[in-house]
């Protein structure tokens, strides 16, 4: 089923804050609105791919979105359509899924630039259902480059993650030193890079590839068994429900802000540099924060709108199968060679992502 709609956003309305040392992507969004491309974004609906949709039409680009729904949300794209109604981009939405290749090679038709962002993502889910990741991961992702290929898009920029890194002891995680797979979700990542090189190599298809470092912020679904560490939290806090850390908490993450993933794609698509494509980065701030610190950090983020929780602990149970100890990045090739500059660490994300998450779960703590 396609449905079809077109979104026009703000031109007074920004979902990304800049800085003054931000001058790659700040160049490369003044040369989108100065020249706009055709982008389809798979995964539309979903926590990531929403927030792309949304800066893409800011820069009044024209945006094809394509989703089945089975983890992203309606309201995440009303969302980002309402938000930037007064621009001149476009949109186009067609409900389908990255399984089905004809779907792929319709939302690939006239497309310059790829975002693939669909997939079952989750190391506890592809550890109880190893089948339906590497579907939708590997096959999935084997369409959408097909898709491209034929369309004669410029170039996909694919979504990868920390994963891959598995039990590898070099700390930071720098990307040519890996370790051993230690879950079916990592090996559909890797596997993700394996065919995308094989592309370019092969057809002459560009590819990026973006190792995700634990990105949050608004949209992100705290709902469901495999939900992310942050909204989860965030939620049960609310709900004076307990909050579960896997292990002794110095377990530690690199968490990465929305706005930096959405930086990152969109410079991924556009790089000139000829030695930039092929290639898969690190995308992160480059500092880490333990489970118990960022629990310290969430809670005392809401303390101001709800005091009781000024005391509350977290609950502590066993360690879990296919987890990281410690997961830090090298940012150092995606600044180099994409011009990538985080924007906002894991305190200033949390800044803006808690208001969003309590307004959407508590809606009279935050009223408009």
């Amino acid at each position: 089923m396609r449905r079809d709609f077109i979104g026009v956003l703000p031109s007074n309305v920004t979902i990304m804050t800049g800085t003054p040392t931000q001058s790659a992507y700040e160049s490369t969004r003044a040369q989108l609105r100065a020249a706009p491309r055709v982008w389809l974004v798979t995964g539309a609906a979903g926590f990531i791919g929403s927030n792309i949709v949304q800066e893409l039409l800011e820069l009044d680009q024209t945006v094809v979105g394509l989703d089945n729904f089975s983890t992203g949300h309606q309201a995440n794209l009303d969302e980002a359509v309402a938000a930037t109604a007064d621009t001149r981009g476009s949109f186009r939405f067609i409900e389908g899924d990255i399984r089905d290749l004809a779907a792929c090679q319709d939302a690939c038709a006239g497309v310059d630039y790829v975002l693939h962002q669909a997939a079952l993502a989750s190391v506890p889910r592809s550890i109880a259902d190893p089948v339906s990741s590497s579907q939708v991961n590997v096959d999935g992702f084997l369409n959408v480059l097909v898709a491209a290929r034929d369309a004669a898009a410029r170039r996909v920029v694919y979504a990868s993650s920390s994963s891959v890194y598995g039990d590898a002891t070099t700390i930071p995680q720098v990307e040519h030193i890996t370790g051993q797979i230690l879950s079916p979700y990592a090996a559909t990542k890797a596997t993700n890079e394996l065919y995308a090189s094989v592309f370019e190599r092969t057809y002459g298809l560009q590819t990026v590839g973006l190792r995700y470092f634990n990105v949050f912020g608004r949209r992100q679904d705290p709902n469901g068994a495999y939900a992310a560490v942050i909204p989860r939290w965030v939620a049960n806090l609310l709900k004076n429900a307990p909050c579960e850390i896997y292990g002794d908490g110095e377990t530690s993450r690199d968490f990465c802000y929305v706005a930096n993933a959405v930086q990152a794609n969109i410079l991924g698509a556009t790089v000139q540099r000829a030695d930039a494509t092929a290639q898969a980065y690190n995308i992160a701030c480059g500092s880490e924060t333990s489970l118990n610190a960022l629990f310290g950090m969430i809670r005392d983020g809401l303390v101001p709108f709800q005091p009781s929780l000024k005391d509350a602990q977290p609950q502590h149970e066993a360690a879990r199968q296919g987890d990281i100890r410690r997961s830090l990045a090298n940012i150092s090739k995606a600044g180099q060679l994409l011009g990538y500059q985080p924007t906002h660490g894991a305190a200033a994300g949390l800044v803006e992502a808690l208001h969003w998450y309590a307004a959407q779960l508590v809606p009279s703590l935050y009223p408009e």
